[in-house]
């Protein structure tokens, strides 16, 4: 029979997960009468906290950390990362759970502070980001007992605990609506190239490729910068057989790449179709505006922060969450080839 879970118990008690954990602790939050409730529905499930959540809860600090190895700068202007945030902190604060934030140069630097946090006790638990290839956070974090959720893992037998959407099938739904008006040249501007979700997106299209006919669907790597989103796309319009369609992995590095054809002559989506793997107010107010995968970023972190809590109060059984697919959204950007 599977061990009982937080979850369980607010099914049967009709409460949130965070009153359960509340009563569960001896914190403030729930009212006598639903507080005598619960442990009463506890006992009746023989639920038992799992020893390392019990250690841990002896001396709870009510934050949980956030290590972002990106540079500060592509972070300034990412959305994405604003929406993301917010979500996680707003699924804290209803918990009264604060956000401890810290922004690094690399990977190394951030299991550093992982270690310092874990030996001083700064927090309780951690939120990681841009999951790697052989990612050595998720052995680092298990050496610390530290417990962590993965956004954009997919989980699977051995990793921690996460939240995440399909990108390959969201990149999918992409390429295939490229093709289908006609589009046979298409580039993708990829992110990051060591992180999981686009290596993802990178298999995704050169493995629908053969299947839509594509007489060229190439993906060149980038460091997310707006920068190097536009230095990519005057290279890919520069040539004689240039792309009809450019994918971009970020809401940013499309409207650099708009900004370019503009500047190069290069009509939108006249001779070219433009679509960003993430929306944002960026993207609509382009004009044209932009096409763009749309997803509920704010929910995605909230879910995270749930996740969390769910993880720091019983670290078993191991959640792996998936969240809902991003959806396509047609805008002005996007047309058959000329």
């Amino acid at each position: 029979m599977a061990r009982p879970t937080i979850a369980d118990i607010a099914t049967r008690a009709g409460v949130s997960k965070g009153a359960v954990s509340f009563a569960l602790n001896g914190r403030p939050g729930v009212s006598d009468a639903t507080r005598e409730r619960i442990l009463k529905i506890a006992e009746q499930m023989s639920w038992r906290p799992h020893s390392a959540a019990r250690a841990l809860g002896a001396s709870r600090v009510d934050s949980v950390g956030m290590v972002i190895a990106r540079p500060a700068r592509t972070l300034g202007v990412e959305p994405f990362f604003a929406h993301l945030l917010s979500g996680v902190q707003s699924g804290l604060s209803a918990e009264s759970i604060s956000l401890q934030l810290l922004i690094v140069e690399d990977t190394a630097a951030e299991i550093e502070v992982y270690r310092r946090w874990a030996s001083e006790h700064r927090v309780d638990g951690v939120i990681l980001v841009d999951l790697t290839v052989k990612d050595p956070r998720v052995d680092a974090l298990k050496t610390l007992e530290l417990p962590a959720v993965m956004i954009g893992g997919r989980g699977g037998k051995g990793a921690l605990p996460s939240v995440w959407a399909d990108d390959r099938d969201a990149m999918l739904s992409i390429v295939e609506y490229l093709a289908a008006l006609g589009h046979r040249r298409i580039a993708h501007v990829a992110g990051t190239p060591n992180f999981q979700h686009t290596q993802r997106r990178i298999r995704a299209v050169r493995d629908a490729a053969p299947r839509l006919g594509l007489v060229d669907a190439p993906s060149l790597t980038t460091d997310f910068s707006d920068a190097e989103g536009a230095a990519i796309t005057r290279k890919l319009l520069s040539q004689s057989d240039r792309p009809t369609a450019i994918v971009y992995d970020s809401d940013v590095m499309a409207v650099a790449g708009l900004g370019v054809a503009m500047e190069m002559g290069v009509s939108v989506p006249g001779d070219l179709s433009i679509v960003a793997f993430d929306d944002s107010i960026l993207t609509q107010l382009m004009h044209p505006a932009l096409t763009a995968l749309s997803r509920d970023t704010f929910d995605f972190g909230r879910q995270a922060a749930e996740v969390l809590l769910e993880t720091i109060a019983s670290p078993i059984p191991v959640i792996n969450r998936r969240t809902a697919d991003p959806v396509l959204t047609v805008r002005e950007s996007t047309a058959p080839p000329a």
